[in-house]
């Protein structure tokens, strides 16, 4: 399972080598990974429902409890199979369709990142390891949303899209922290055994809370939304993949995984439906008054994912069973029209269904394409479209507030026929109208076989449910419920109610659809107030958030050392002065005055070389004075018994001040900027950092810390070691790193001096 993962990072870093040896050859050759993923998870599936589900754990972080817990159960296997399934067709429809496009390989790179990442978070048994993969998820996505960099527009999509995502993963990641420490594991499949202990927990609400946020971000609902829509600047393969069928799923994905551990509550199901809701009525809404082909199947996307979540918040067994059918058959057709609107964009140059008309005597297989599609959208028979709204409409009536959230439901499969109209249809039928130019054509037989396939399954699906996908939906939305789901798919379910308001959508559906005009001029008609727009507020906050940044970069960042080096020392004295007199220590401070005058004559050569230091108007008697007071600290050392650290203090000082005496003539004219001002405030804190340090430093010495590692040191650097120097064996064993650590520092300090001693004025080397 973690091979089967990682093998798009790996094939990712040798994807540079294939593109130089055939540009051609390259995306078809990286095609075959996505199929192998394919069939092996397929592989999977007569295996489960026979006995638990399949688990593989690999040590990791074993002293944190965090392992590479990898999970095949039912939700898993339908996921990745939709990740892998649908990958194929995006990455066979990019060898077409960018294959003019200069870094062609920074794409499959980035989209392979994103098929492990995603695969990752779906197979994923541990909070910690789906946290990560998540992430990775984010990362990539940004990579490909903003792929067309140079355009502005995408580059603010892209940021747009990482911001929202990667602060609610954050917030996720919170949750799954606690959730962690309230279940004593971060197994997923292990805390569902503590889930009364979970429920009961005082950290319940804020778990649940912070949880929805990253799932509602990944998975734009409202009222985070608003980067979905705009995250279309993405090249159409990007489109497909990330935002049809596999990264916004994700959210969906998590809710329905976590649905068994934290669901059944108030909380839980009132948030999902409420959110949920408004979502799938809000976005398709707004999808009826889109011109652009692209931005009207993002919309719609929007509206499902809405669907999905509410349906998960419902929670009962037909709910879930028609989760799982809506995610599949909306993943099928709805990627299948992300790639016909490539199509259409590649051979008339517009996606604006206003300017394009009657190509279906032009393109007559991607009419077809559109045919199959945009009728499983509809929901109308025999596709799997119409099995899984027929579903939707029978788990939304057989809930509690069902005779509310039908009329909702209703409404939304009204518009969502509408929708499926205007994106799969429109464009072919009519009257001819082109663009300027415009010189439509079929599109490359790899082009509208990539579109085809995933078309097509939705009408295979839809005539035969009970040999292709009924284990697969049963035993997926088994895996979001408490108990076992064995429901019978079928095409046909008789005469009732909800045929009767399939039957009602369908012919309301088709005046919407003929009335556009009239639907579009109302839909405008209406003005939001920019306060209520989401969208609105995320620029507001994040112009919020770099002007802080520049008003703090203008204090705390202004290229002045003397004012960094004030800052933290203004920082420490308060930190310090703080926990001294809050907690009454200066009180327990004694002094002893036992001084020898060795000691004294030491202590008042030692202020003489600082202030020599500090008053010196010239670089030479500065730097001979920071060596006496160097060397009056060796003193100090031999004088308490550590002659090792005064030979090494000797040889450091020496070494320093022969340095400082070789680069004093590349140096330029010394010159104090500072006003009186300045050094008196620098001699206050001065004052003020010396006598914090000397109280800490003597409070601490008043203080007997028992200490168990000296006897250790002394006890075992013999015996362990060889070694009869402590402190040499402390340096060169028990802190190795540590001492490895300060070589390598003073080593590039080294070189850091090296190349200024040999930069002239100029900036060029001698």
């Amino acid at each position: 399972m973690l091979l089967a993962v990682i093998a798009g990072i790996i094939i990712s870093i040798f994807v540079p080598l294939l593109f130089r040896l055939s540009k051609k050859a390259a995306p078809f050759i990286i095609t075959l990974l996505p199929i192998s993923v394919f069939l092996y998870y397929l592989s999977y599936l007569p295996e489960l429902g026979l006995g638990p589900d399949l688990i593989e754990t690999t040590s990791w972080f074993p002293s944190f409890g965090i392992d590479l817990n990898f999970k095949i159960d039912g939700l898993a296997l339908l996921f990745a199979l939709i990740i892998s399934g649908i990958g194929i067709s995006v990455y066979l429809y990019a060898a077409k369709y960018m294959q003019n496009y200069k870094d062609i390989d920074k794409f499959y790179i980035y989209i392979l990142i994103f098929m492990s990442a995603m695969l990752g978070v779906v197979t994923s048994d541990n909070l910690i390891l789906l946290f990560i993969f998540w992430e990775l998820t984010s990362i990539s996505s940004f990579l490909l949303i903003g792929f067309n960099h140079d355009k502005e527009k995408s580059r603010y999509s892209a940021l747009q899209a990482l911001l929202v995502t990667a602060l609610g993963g954050l917030a996720m990641m919170g949750g799954f922290i606690m959730l962690g420490q309230v279940a004593g594991t971060y197994v997923i499949s292990e805390i569902i055994d503590k889930r009364e202990i979970v429920l009961a927990s005082n950290l319940y609400i804020p778990i649940v809370i912070l949880i929805l946020a990253g799932a509602f971000t990944k998975s734009a609902q409202f009222p985070f939304h608003y980067w979905l829509p705009n995250a279309m600047e993405a090249p159409t393969p990007v489109s497909a993949y990330l935002h049809s069928a596999t990264m916004v799923k994700a959210g969906v994905f998590l809710l329905a995984r976590l649905n068994p551990h934290l669901g059944g509550t108030d909380l839980w199901s009132y948030s999902l439906i409420i959110f949920g809701s408004i979502t799938m009525i809000m976005a398709i809404i707004l999808s009826v008054k889109q011109t652009d082909l692209k931005r009207i199947l993002a919309y719609t996307t929007l509206s499902v994912l809405g669907t999905l979540t509410m349906l998960i918040g419902i929670g009962t067994e037909k709910a879930l069973q028609a989760m799982t059918m809506y995610l599949l058959a909306h993943s099928l057709y709805k990627s299948s029209l992300f790639l016909l609107a490539g199509i259409i964009d590649h051979s008339t140059g517009t996606r604006n269904i206003e300017e394009i008309g009657g190509l279906r005597k032009l393109m007559p297989i991607s009419f077809t394409v559109g045919i199959l599609a945009s009728i499983s959208m509809m929901g109308v028979l025999p596709f799997f479209g119409f099995i899984a709204k027929e579903a939707m409409y029978e788990g939304v009536f057989d809930s509690t507030y069902g005779n509310y959230l039908i009329i909702f439901a209703v409404l939304t499969g009204i518009l969502n026929f509408a929708a499926a109209g205007f994106s799969g249809l429109k464009p072919f039928i009519g009257k001819t109208a082109l663009p300027l130019n415009s010189r439509p054509h079929e599109a490359s037989p790899v082009l509208w076989l990539s579109a085809i396939i995933p078309a097509s399954l939705g009408l295979i699906f839809g005539l035969i449910p009970m040999f292709t996908v009924e284990n697969l939906i049963n035993l997926s939305a088994s895996s979001a419920h408490l108990s076992v789901i064995s429901g019978h798919l079928s095409l046909w379910h008789g005469f009732n109610f909800i045929l009767l308001l399939s039957v009602l959508t369908i012919i309301i559906g088709t005046l919407v659809f003929i009335t556009r005009g009239k639907w579009i001029n109302f839909a405008k008609s209406v003005v939001v107030p920019d306060i209520l727009k989401p969208s609105v507020w995320y620029d507001y906050l994040l112009l919020l958030l770099q002007n802080s940044a520049r008003f703090s970069t203008v204090i705390l960042q202004n290229g002045k050392q003397r004012n960094y080096i004030s800052l933290i020392l203004i920082t420490v004295i308060s930190i310090t002065a703080y926990t001294l007199f809050n907690t009454s220590l200066i009180t327990k401070l004694e002094m002893v005055y036992d001084f020898k005058i060795h000691e004294v004559l030491i202590l008042l050569l030692m202020l003489v070389a600082a202030v020599s230091a500090i008053r010196s108007k010239g670089r030479l008697t500065a730097v001979a004075s920071m060596g006496v007071l160097g060397f009056c600290v060796a003193l100090i050392f031999i004088m308490f018994s550590a002659p090792d650290l005064a030979m090494t203090q000797f040889a450091v000082e020496s070494l320093s001040v022969v340095l400082f005496v070789l680069v004093l003539y590349k140096l330029p004219k010394f010159v104090d900027y500072s006003s009186n001002g300045e050094r008196f405030r620098d001699l206050l804190l001065s004052m003020a950092f010396g006598i914090s340090i000397m109280i800490v430093v003597l409070l601490v010495l008043n203080e007997e810390v028992p200490s168990e590692l000296k006897n250790f040191y002394a006890d075992t650097s013999y015996l362990l070691a060889k070694g009869r120097n402590i402190v040499n064996v402390i340096l060169v064993d028990y802190r190795a790193f540590d001492t490895l650590g300060e070589i390598t520092v003073l080593s590039i300090a080294a070189l850091g001096v090296y190349a200024l001693l040999k930069l002239n004025k100029e900036g060029t080397n001698k």
